[in-house]
């Protein structure tokens, strides 16, 4: 059995699976887990140092220490004055026709196609661009105070994301889009369920829906509390909810969705990710969630933010996935 069937065993909510372990087992061994495209890196991975601004003309910080690329927005500098007036002020970028595409297609040449997937990530998503066109709390004060301008600015985004999707689609060769767009804290919504049913579902509908058309499979990363929007995920087709804290209450979003979400997640990564963290406590981390996630089912255990700011502990994580996966999956059978 291939890496990629004994993946398919656990998202197709097999119970016992067929295999468990870290739940990026079938895929390259890079950093993210993530081959890395041209859009992705002329639109944000470009970004280093400090007031950098950004094709939209939002500043941004990410320096050494920094946990990714912050957008550093506040009421002087923000894109967004006035959102009844946004196309006055949002020029969504053009994406340059003579990028290099080259790099990107010898990785995915070099990919074991029969064990591994491809996947191909685009950042940014719906909320998260919209709070770097304006303040946070303009965004979230404008969802309910101007809900008719901030819908044409999700679907004016959502027409440029599905450029996006065409030309990642038409260029590569890969089986996962990794769309990213976080939507809460560890223990709270940033809106209400219904709140993103209004002004964020129908949008993602539209994008998800294209990367099905086109044969790609969609893992929604979220690492943050967004248990109430589960049902929401499987209504959009998403076959992967990644980032998955245990704050979410896992248990009950497994008996919710039904075997037919697949949530990759489950560690405290604010308890394992320190600098002074021992190597039992990480490896107990691991196993009292695979102890408690995987008898639901449709559960792999994975770090939520993909790698862990304390680089020496990612490691030790995968290990004690797939040690202490397969001592479970071992009882499983008796």
């Amino acid at each position: 059995m291939t890496k990629k069937e004994q993946f398919f065993s656990v998202m197709r909510g097999e119970n016992p699976p067929k295999w468990m372990g870290y739940g990026f087992n079938a895929w390259p061994a890079c950093m993210f887990h993530c081959i890395i495209d041209p859009i992705t890196v002329w639109d944000i991975l470009f970004i280093e140092g400090n007031n950098v601004l950004d094709h939209w003309g939002v500043n941004h910080r990410f320096l050494p220490g920094d946990p990714g690329i912050i957008p550093m927005v506040n009421e002087e500098n923000q894109v967004i004055k006035d959102i009844t007036h946004w196309r006055d002020y949002v020029h969504f970028p053009e994406i340059p026709t003579d990028l290099d595409w080259s790099g990107t297609k010898e990785q995915i040449a070099q990919v074991d196609r029969d064990n591994e997937f491809v996947m191909i990530p685009t950042f940014r998503g719906l909320f998260e661009r919209a709070h770097c066109l304006m303040t946070f709390e303009d965004t979230l004060v404008n969802m309910y105070e101007e809900p008719e301008a901030m819908n044409e600015l999700f679907g004016a985004y959502t027409d440029w994301k599905l450029k996006v999707a065409e030309m990642l689609c038409d260029e590569l060769d890969f089986d996962v889009i990794h769309s990213h767009d976080d939507w809460g804290s560890k223990t709270a919504m940033f809106f209400s369920v219904d709140k993103f049913r209004e002004l964020l579902k129908p949008h993602y509908k539209r994008l998800y829906d294209y990367y099905h058309k086109r044969g790609k499979i969609v893992q929604h990363h979220c690492d943050c509390y967004a248990a109430e929007i589960a049902p929401e995920l499987v209504d959009l087709g998403v076959e992967m909810w990644q980032g998955v804290l245990p704050s979410n209450d896992i248990k009950a979003i497994q008996k919710a969705t039904q075997g037919k979400l697949l949530l990759m997640g489950g560690l405290d990564q604010g308890l394992i990710d320190q600098a002074d963290v021992t190597e039992e406590a990480v490896r107990a981390e691991v196993r009292r969630a695979i102890d408690e996630y995987c008898p639901g089912g449709s559960f792999l255990p994975c770090i939520g933010s993909l790698e862990c700011l304390n680089a020496w502990v990612t490691p030790i994580v995968i290990d004690e996935c797939n040690k202490y996966g397969a001592e479970w999956l071992a009882k499983q059978k008796k």
